[in-house]
C-alpha cells in the first residue's frame, strides 16, 4: 500500500506518522516568559541530533487558532529552555502538563511538580525529572506549519545513581524512561531491552 501525503491523505499525516515512528522520547520542556511565568509542556517530536556540539531538537506546534503554543512563544522571546526527560514515575504528571491552561498559568503546580534552579539558563529544571538538559536556542526552522527549535545543550543534570563517574557512562539499566507510541493516547515502557553487538 502506498500513501500520498501530497494528496487526499495530507490531513492524516500527523496521526499516521505518529503511529508508525515509535517509540519517540518525550521532552517535558520548561520555559519562562519575560515576566517570569514558568511553562511546562510535553513534546514527543523531539530527539538529540549531534554531539559536537551537543544539540537536540524539539518541535512545538501551534494552537488550533494558529497562535504559537507557550513553549514556542517563550523560546522565541528568551532563547532558553530545559528538556526534562520522563520516566515511569513522572508519566502521570507529564500528562497533566499537556492540559491547555491559559497563558501564564503554572503547569508545574497543576501537575504537583516542583521547579529547581538551573545553572546557566533562566527556565527552571523539574526536581522530579531523572534527567534535565539546559539548552540555549541555536535557531528555529520554520518549514510549512512546522517549527523545529534547535537547542545547544549547555548543562546536563541527572540523578547520582544514573552516572558512573569512573567509566563516565550512564547506568542505563537504572533509567526507566517512557516512550510515545501511537496517536493519540499510547505510550510504552523501555524496560524490555536486548543487546546486539555491532559487527567489526
Amino acid at each position: 500500500m502506498e500513501l500520498d501525503f501530497d494528496g487526499p491523505l495530507a490531513d492524516r499525516a500527523y496521526p499516521i506518522l505518529a503511529s508508525l515512528v515509535v517509540p519517540r522520547p518525550i521532552a517535558l520542556v520548561t520555559t519562562i516568559s519575560p515576566t517570569g511565568k514558568v511553562n511546562a509542556a510535553p513534546f514527543s517530536f523531539f530527539n538529540v541530533l549531534g554531539a559536537e556540539p551537543p544539540i537536540l531538537a524539539v518541535a512545538p506546534g501551534d494552537r488550533d487558532d494558529g497562535t504559537p503554543k507557550d513553549t514556542a512563544r517563550n523560546i522565541r522571546l528568551t532563547h532558553e529552555f530545559v528538556v526534562n526527560l520522563v520516566d515511569e514515575a513522572l508519566a502521570e504528571a507529564m500528562n497533566k502538563c499537556a492540559a491547555s491552561l491559559p497563558y501564564g498559568e503554572d503547569e508545574l503546580q497543576h501537575a504537583g511538580l516542583h521547579p529547581c534552579e538551573s545553572s546557566v539558563v533562566k527556565p527552571p529544571r523539574i526536581l522530579e525529572a531523572p534527567v534535565s538538559l539546559e539548552c540555549k536556542e541555536w535557531g528555529t526552522l520554520n518549514i510549512g506549519d512546522n517549527r523545529v527549535v534547535i537547542g545547544l545543550v549547555k548543562r546536563l543534570h541527572l540523578r547520582d545513581e544514573l552516572f558512573d563517574p569512573e567509566r563516565k557512562r550512564v547506568n542505563s539499566e537504572r533509567l526507566f524512561l517512557i516512550g510515545r507510541m501511537a496517536s493519540p493516547h499510547w505510550y510504552c515502557r523501555t524496560g524490555d531491552r536486548f543487546e546486539l553487538i555491532r559487527p567489526e
